[in-house]
């Protein structure tokens, strides 16, 4: 029973926060501007939702965001799972010292200004791409998923080369349809990776019209008058408290990652395990 206890205070200690910060976009610009801080508001209004909703900027920044998502997990299973296929082969000549220095990339990178300069270098600077190519395969998944594809029966193999499938084939109509829960769980880590990714955007991209929102949201936590976007906007902005405006974009950007997350939560404890036995 304690155990119970002790789990659920947990649960809500992380349930709150985000309760605090949904009923806190709904509050009126009144209760803000009397109080700073609102638990729970007496006054409910839809002035932040609807400031959000009438410009493009908001909108503009989680269109780029959405795009980002789709677009780099889509490279990054496609890249992870065509070099962790033939890394999984024990007779690939050359296993052993690649997969030494994906470790050694683990511990050890370029850091960041080689990295901005090969961005640059390649013209990828303030391009979308330059938040999709330099990350394209993590080690870690790479690995994991390199283990899961050498847990899979030799024989599967071998019945598919008597009838005739090449290595692409194979991979592409027997591994990776039996490999969905271990594709569904990386799906996700690499989809949340993308849609919290801020640093990247910062560094690479200068052209405001293609921020991601969470970079627009960190410019409406530092902005002290709640502004979004530039001064004329800022001008003819609806009077909003900054902190209404900020609980509702921080609520706006939230909830599709976690709308998604239902949909593969049935894949995820399994996809982690398996795979994370053998080396």
């Amino acid at each position: 029973m304690a155990n119970y206890a002790f789990l659920l205070l947990l649960g809500l200690l992380t349930v709150v926060p985000f309760l605090y910060m949904v009923l806190g976009s709904f509050a009126a610009p009144e209760e803000y501007a009397k109080q700073g801080i609102v638990l729970i508001p007496t006054q409910f209004s839809l002035s932040a939702y609807t400031y959000i909703f009438s410009t493009d900027t908001i909108m503009r920044s989680l269109l780029n965001t959405v795009i980002i998502t789709i677009a780099g997990t889509f490279i990054n299973i496609v890249f992870t799972s065509l070099m962790a296929y033939p890394l999984s082969r024990k007779e690939l000549l050359g296993r052993r010292p690649v997969m030494l220095l994906i470790i050694f990339s683990m511990l050890f990178s370029g850091g960041m200004i080689p990295t901005f300069l090969i961005v640059k270098a390649l013209g990828l600077t303030n391009t979308l791409w330059s938040l999709l190519l330099p990350g394209a395969i993590s080690a870690f998944n790479l690995i994991i998923l390199k283990n899961f594809f050498q847990q899979m029966p030799e024989g599967l193999e071998e019945s598919a080369k008597i009838d005739g499938c090449n290595d692409m084939m194979i991979l592409f109509r027997i591994i990776l349809p039996l490999s969905m829960p271990a594709i569904a769980t990386f799906s996700l880590f690499y989809a949340v990776g993308h849609w919290n990714s801020f640093f990247s955007a910062i560094l690479y991209i200068n052209d405001t019209t293609k921020w991601p929102i969470q970079v627009l949201l960190r410019q409406v936590v530092i902005m002290s008058e709640g502004g979004i976007g530039d001064s004329s906007q800022v001008n003819e902005a609806v009077a909003l408290p900054p902190q209404s405006l900020k609980m509702a974009v921080i609520t706006v950007s939230t909830l599709p990652i976690l709308i998604v997350y239902p949909f593969l939560q049935k894949h995820f404890a399994k996809g982690v395990l398996l795979g994370s036995v053998k080396g």
